[in-house]
């Protein structure tokens, strides 16, 4: 028969209660953030292509909304998408570092 491991002291139960917790936390708040962006990419690609003539009427630098979001802004909003989400992941991950080394 195998020996059994020492059973888990208090504090370590405790650690990792705090190191799972702020794991859920972690990947609560990226997944919130992640479908914000996802409306966002689906209200940029399928919102102004759905509403172009309407968009029509509105005009931005000149050309009409609806040809300046399908040629420049659509893709201008993507790399915004992007940026956002690489920023503020990368202070989501910090945060999560920070609060998994308090608990080690």
């Amino acid at each position: 028969m195998p020996p059994s491991a020492p059973p888990a002291s208090v504090p370590d139960q405790q650690q990792q209660e705090q190191l799972a917790r702020a794991r859920e936390l972690h990947w609560q708040r990226a997944r919130r953030f992640t479908l914000v962006l996802l409306a966002l990419w689906l209200a940029t690609g399928f919102c102004t292509v759905y509403f172009a003539r309407a968009l029509a009427h509105l005009t931005l630098f000149g050309w009409p909304l609806s040809f300046y979001m399908a040629a420049q802004g659509a893709s201008l909003m993507y790399l915004a998408i992007i940026g956002g989400y690489a920023i503020r992941m990368r202070r989501l991950d910090r945060e999560y570092a920070r609060a998994a080394g308090e608990s080690a």
